[in-house]
């Protein structure tokens, strides 16, 4: 055997900066046979050893067990079925470990009790079904089983989340309150009633009159006085409230009477709570959606205005 060119347990292991007792285990387990033994039967290692511990080495720091290294290294296995193998169940496990991630930041954040955790822990583990089918509930609660066959279908869809199968730790602590905000009776209540004021709104509608919710129209007007700084008791104020008035009994067909003031206020009363908003802010974050600009300042802004003009 020419010593020239084959290397000793010593020498193999300098080269590939592991240790000679990791590399006996690795001869041992017969991952890195020895080319033969010299005359006082010390090992000796063929140049292509260490290119093949260097490739154990790095499959092994990918977390790919022995057995299954031996397997590639022999060719039993091709190098690339291993890794995309294991490339796969990589991705399952960031996939469990940014679930439990996104649970404990949640919990640290609102400083939940066990109880709290778990069921949070358990709205993150749903599967795809089981999630479907609790925003199907929620939903059917809200619109009363009726949203896929009427107008509000296209509102029930708007507000319908779907987590991405490979979701980021953002998206999942976004799943996990929504899912827990759509269990809140309050906020079911809220829903429902807003979904209450929609439908009456379309059955007052003159026809040929466009579709407009009365949302967009306050925004539309009530956003730049309120920019400007108008105070919502002042002179401006009033105007901006009854060229919303005006408008708003146009599209739904009712004279702009003290009936109709009243009526928007409720509407406003109800559409404004904060939960909705919440609501829509994490749906976006879910189905990857644009932030939806925020509308209480508009709505807050006016709603005073139009209590100030009722009371006047």
């Amino acid at each position: 055997m020419n010593g020239d060119t084959h290397l000793s347990i010593g020498e193999l292991a300098r080269r590939t900066g592991l240790t000679v007792k990791t590399v006996r285990s690795y001869s041992d387990r017969g991952i890195v046979p020895p080319a033969g033994r010299n005359a006082a039967g010390y090992r000796r290692y063929g140049p292509e050893a260490v290119a093949r511990l260097n490739l154990v080495r790095t499959l092994r720091s990918l977390g790919i067990d022995l057995s299954t290294i031996r397997r590639a290294v022999d060719r039993d296995t091709p190098l690339a079925e291993l890794a995309a193998a294991h490339a796969e169940a990589l991705a399952v496990q960031i996939r469990v470990l940014s679930v439990r991630r996104a649970v404990l930041t949640a919990a640290a954040r609102r400083e939940s009790t066990p109880e709290e955790m778990d069921r949070m822990h358990r709205l993150a583990r749903l599967s795809e079904d089981e999630r479907q089918a609790l925003t199907r509930e929620f939903l059917d609660e809200v619109f009363n089983g009726a949203g896929t066959q009427t107008h509000l279908a296209g509102v029930r869809r708007s507000m319908t989340p779907h987590l991405p199968e490979a979701p980021s730790e953002e998206e999942t602590e976004a799943w996990i309150e929504l899912a827990e905000l759509s269990q809140d009776p309050g906020f079911r209540a809220v829903m429902q009633r807003t979904a209450e004021h929609h439908t009456a709104d379309r059955a007052d509608r003159t026809a040929g009159v466009p579709v407009r919710d009365a949302e967009a129209v306050i925004r539309s007007h009530a956003a730049p006085a309120r920019a400007a700084g108008a105070d919502p008791g002042s002179a401006r104020a009033g105007l901006v409230v009854d060229a919303v008035t005006a408008e708003y009994a146009r599209l739904c067909g009712r004279p702009d009477d003290a009936a109709l003031r009243e009526r928007l206020v409720a509407r406003l009363d109800t559409v404004n709570d904060p939960r909705r908003e919440r609501y829509l802010h994490l749906l976006a974050v879910i189905n990857r959606w644009p932030a939806p600009e925020p509308l209480s300042p508009e709505l807050d802004w006016f709603r005073m205005a139009l209590r100030a003009r009722i009371a006047a």
